[in-house]
């Protein structure tokens, strides 16, 4: 009996201990909770940014959609960039309610690799695709592109326009999409007395090299009084326009990319657009000569500007006239207007179906664009217009703008949607440089990274930058490791535009960032040319 009693006893010290922790755990959750909103807010107070939370955080079931819109040669040419000549009222109207990076860069100025660099998250330097005509499955069978990940995780994924560069020996990848991509043109003309195609109209089409050369030269610009359908970017429009409705009818999540090609030569643009700028009223740059010190080598004369009619060789004149520079400044803020309005028309579906609940809208350029600075056009060089580039995310939810010069380079996309969408890389048949910038999405004080790294060949060597918040390192060597190497630095503390090579062996910046670019892995080689797979 004395035995029952102490047993009946034990149960309920037990009952009431257990009782006692319930309410102890009860108590430091409410705690915790409490503490934990009251250091949001003080670090919402801090940082002056709200702390976003990701798909796979928020404990929301249904995954979160993404709409991706590539533009083919766009630099921060846009009003929320505070460029004063540029009329971009959709893009800027979208910006009000998303991230804009102002330091967002391209880690190699030309699209064909800066989409490799995209869709694959792998810089050049890892996977030797440097140029064009380089076939990434070929090195690459298991590879893993962005788009495909998404499919593999169920998403619906789909290309509308320029999104894979398709032209030069260079084609789409067909199983990163759920349905055929819906491809359009880059050069185009609407002037019907043109006979016959244009060397660049032929390179875009996959005409070999040597035929495509032998036709003639396009004009630069051709400004028509024609519909935006006339073009490939209004046809995009309304494609993508219409694929949303389509979305909007089914359950499963999407991946959306919509590729346009303006402001890419020529600069062929209904007259509407040419009419929003005074010619007379556009600056002509101030410096037109390559920067004091720097490399021969390392600028550019010539190359994709002279391959249309009337655009004379460096050899003929440098710089351009006046004249010229204007008209070809002229045809690029066109594009960048035609481009606003269709960008517009998609965003505006978006809203009209309600899928902008939930959508993730990401605006990305591929690579900057150079307008006669240092008497250079177009890219292809590693100086800093060339290579920074709009990068605009809005997230669901979100309804302020927040601006930051965090540095953000293109292959940090990649891994960045996937892990907000709640569906993070873990493994990749290719080299996975991107670095995810979700803890910034989640809190603006977090830093993203020191530096952002990109590069150029040219003649014969491969430029190497490091880029930090105020210098840009770049070493040029060939090749062959332990080859010469030869560097240049500059300083952008007083502007954009490079000036003077400031390089010396013990310039503090110079030893700051080299010592960041010996811990990068050596550059892979350049990779074979492809055979024509289409």
């Amino acid at each position: 009996m004395i035995v029952k009693q102490r047993k009946l006893s034990n149960r309920r010290v037990v009952s009431a201990g257990m009782a006692l922790l319930l309410c102890i755990g009860l108590l430091y959750g409410w705690v915790t909770q409490a503490v934990a909103a009251v250091v949001q807010k003080n670090v919402t107070a801090k940082t002056g940014e709200p702390i976003a939370e990701s798909n796979a955080n928020s404990g929301k079931q249904k995954p979160y959609n993404v709409l991706f819109i590539l533009v083919d040669d766009l630099r921060p040419a846009l009003g929320v960039y505070g460029d004063q000549v540029a009329q971009s009222p959709e893009i800027d109207a979208f910006a009000r309610n998303a991230y804009v990076f102002e330091r967002a860069y391209s880690n190699q100025a030309v699209c064909v690799a800066s989409r490799y660099n995209l869709l694959l998250g792998a810089r050049s330097t890892s996977t030797g695709l440097y140029d064009f005509g380089r076939a990434f499955r070929e090195f690459y069978p298991e590879a893993t592109t962005m788009p495909e990940h998404f499919k593999n995780k169920g998403y619906y994924t789909a290309a509308i326009g320029k999104v894979f560069h398709v032209g030069h020996n260079t084609y789409n990848d067909k199983q990163s999409w759920t349905v055929p991509h819906e491809h359009d043109l880059v050069v185009e003309y609407a002037d019907k007395s043109k006979k016959g195609q244009t060397r660049e109209e032929a390179l875009f089409g996959n005409v070999p090299w040597g035929e495509a050369n032998k036709l003639a030269k396009g004009a630069a610009w051709e400004c028509l009084d024609v519909s935006d359908e006339t073009y490939a970017d209004g046809r995009v429009a309304k494609l993508a326009a219409a694929r949303l409705a389509q979305l909007k009818q089914q359950d499963q999540p999407f991946f959306l990319a919509v590729g346009f090609a303006r402001p890419h030569l020529p600069f062929s643009v209904p007259k509407k657009y040419w009419d929003k700028y005074h010619l007379d009223q556009l600056p002509v740059p101030k410096q037109q000569s390559n920067p004091i010190g720097s490399l021969a080598y390392a600028n550019k004369r010539d190359g994709e500007i002279v391959q249309y009619q009337g655009i004379p060789t460096a050899a003929e004149t440098d710089p351009f006239p006046d004249s010229l520079t204007r008209k070809l400044i002229h045809g690029y803020y066109a594009g960048v207007s035609y481009v606003d309005a269709q960008i517009g028309k998609v965003l505006a579906q978006l809203k009209e179906t309600g899928l902008d609940k939930n959508t993730i809208v990401v605006l990305w350029g591929d690579h900057g664009y150079l307008l006669g600075e240092m008497g250079m056009w177009t890219k292809h060089v590693n100086h800093e217009l060339a290579n920074r580039i709009p990068l605009i995310i809005h997230i669901p939810g979100q309804t302020t703008p927040q601006k930051t010069k965090q540095l953000i380079e293109t292959v940090d996309i990649y891994p960045t949607l996937a892990e907000w969408c709640g569906i993070p890389v873990h493994a990749t048949q290719q080299p996975m440089d991107g670095k995810s910038f979700v803890p910034f999405l989640k809190n603006t004080a977090i830093k993203t990274k020191d530096y952002v790294y990109h590069c150029f060949p040219r003649d014969g060597k491969l430029g190497r930058a490091i880029r930090d918040e105020r210098y840009r390192l770049i070493a040029w060597q060939p090749f062959q490791q332990g080859a010469p190497v030869a560097y240049e630095l500059y300083d952008y503390e007083q502007g954009l535009v490079e000036t003077e090579n400031i390089w010396k062996p013990d310039h503090p910046a110079f030893l700051k960032l080299k010592a960041a670019l010996d811990r990068e892995p050596f550059p892979a080689p350049f990779r074979p040319e492809s055979k024509a797979i289409k």
